[in-house]
């Protein structure tokens, strides 16, 4: 079990009044619009998705994302996170 805590990342989550997510532990912004983020953090792929959600703050130095708007779901992707970004892109280029 020590081990465990040795190795195990820190991500924090947020949320005020479903209208401002703040997360840490974010590594990358791997794409965004108005109605989901897909955020690659410490635990994993995160997406949030939400209606008019806009990007308030980054600094992906510190690892922190601020996320305005009205927050429907947060979910970790679980899996190959390859395809699920694919999935997501073949969305988008529809």
């Amino acid at each position: 079990m020590v081990d465990q805590s040795k190795s195990q990342k820190r991500q924090e989550v947020k949320m005020l009044n479903r209208k401002l997510l703040e997360l840490t532990g974010v590594i990358n912004v791997e794409s965004f619009d108005s109605e989901e983020f897909l955020l690659e953090t410490e635990l994993g792929f995160l997406t949030v998705k939400g209606q008019n959600l806009h990007m308030k703050h980054l600094s992906l130095e510190q690892g922190l994302v601020a996320i305005e708007g009205l927050v429907h779901s947060l979910a970790y992707l679980d899996g190959n996170a390859s395809t699920k970004t694919k999935g997501l892109f073949g969305k988008l280029f529809k």
